[in-house]
């Protein structure tokens, strides 16, 4: 099989790179391994519903990425495994996201749940917050058969190496956080390793992201992309961002939008029926997920 050169995803990219540091300074800087579990709680019957959920929010990022990015991991009680896998280190990028899917049991499942709860996803003590200037939040999402709980936690991991600016208590809840954290974002290859070996997401629906096309700053030679016609609905959709709407693609167009996408990359300009041309940025929607607005949410 040939490899293409990679990186981690840029929602995960921080993470993973201060996690590594972390663990090759070792003692107290590196990140803890997972929590013995000293509570647990029961999964939801509908193997459906989400059930943990990791994903970088806020940030010194662009509209759109703040609208499209995906959760670092996404785990379903029937035991699918959703997240985004290597792009290729190519400018302009591919349009189409590496979204992979896989799958686990319902006893590791639990075990993920039973994990989140000793790290402190459903306690409300102070977390603290480091003097970091935009910097992005942690956000987990914790359903079991008493409800949801969302903890989201402020420069978890750019926080991870202050000698100051925290209480003791506040440092040790935050390590139990970056444990599990570390253990979400090994999720797809610890699951790789076991021969679950990542399948390519096909969604259902596909959202797409949409701002007026203009010739990339910087580099006038990147206007010459070739443009394709837009298969999707009607542009330009509902705002979701300044200067930014959304359309949701579904069934067949769902289909036609993903196809044409794999034959774009980042730059390229859709043209419409009326001599329109947007940028599109897309996003796959995960089986929760219905429209729009649960992207802003």
């Amino acid at each position: 099989m040939t490899r293409i050169h990679a990186v981690v995803p840029a929602a995960a990219l921080g993470l993973v790179l201060l996690l590594s540091a972390c663990a090759e300074r070792g003692g107290a800087g590196a990140a803890p391994a997972p929590t013995e579990p000293t509570a647990t709680a029961a999964l939801p019957d509908d193997g459906g519903v989400l059930v943990l959920q990791v994903a970088a929010t806020g940030g010194f990022v662009t509209p759109e990425m703040l609208a499209g990015r995906l959760p670092v991991i996404s785990v379903y009680a029937d035991g699918r495994v959703i997240s985004e896998g290597p792009v290729a280190t190519i400018y302009p990028g591919y349009a189409w996201p590496n979204v992979q899917l896989q799958q686990t049991d319902r006893a590791t499942v639990q075990t993920l749940v039973d994990h989140a709860l000793a790290a402190g996803v459903t306690e409300t003590t102070d977390l603290g917050r480091p003097g970091i200037a935009d910097a992005t939040s942690t956000r987990f999402t914790l359903t079991t058969a008493a409800g949801t709980t969302v903890r989201e936690v402020y420069a978890l991991t750019e926080g991870a190496g202050s000698p100051s600016g925290f209480t003791d208590e506040q440092r040790a809840a935050r390590a139990r956080l970056t444990g599990l954290l570390t253990e979400l974002t090994d999720l797809p290859v610890s699951l790789d390793a076991e021969g679950e070996a990542p399948a390519a997401y096909e969604p259902t629906a596909v959202a797409a992201l949409v701002r007026p096309w203009t010739v990339p700053e910087g580099d006038a030679s990147l206007g010459g992309q070739p443009e394709l016609p837009w298969p999707g609905p009607a542009l330009p959709g509902e705002p979701v961002a300044p200067q930014v709407t959304c359309v949701v693609a579904t069934g067949d167009q769902a289909a036609a939008v993903a196809d044409a996408a794999r034959g774009a990359n980042q730059l390229t300009p859709w043209s419409t029926a009326d001599g329109a041309r947007w940028s599109i940025s897309f996003r796959p929607l995960l089986p929760h997920e219905t429209g729009c607005a649960d992207l802003t949410r």
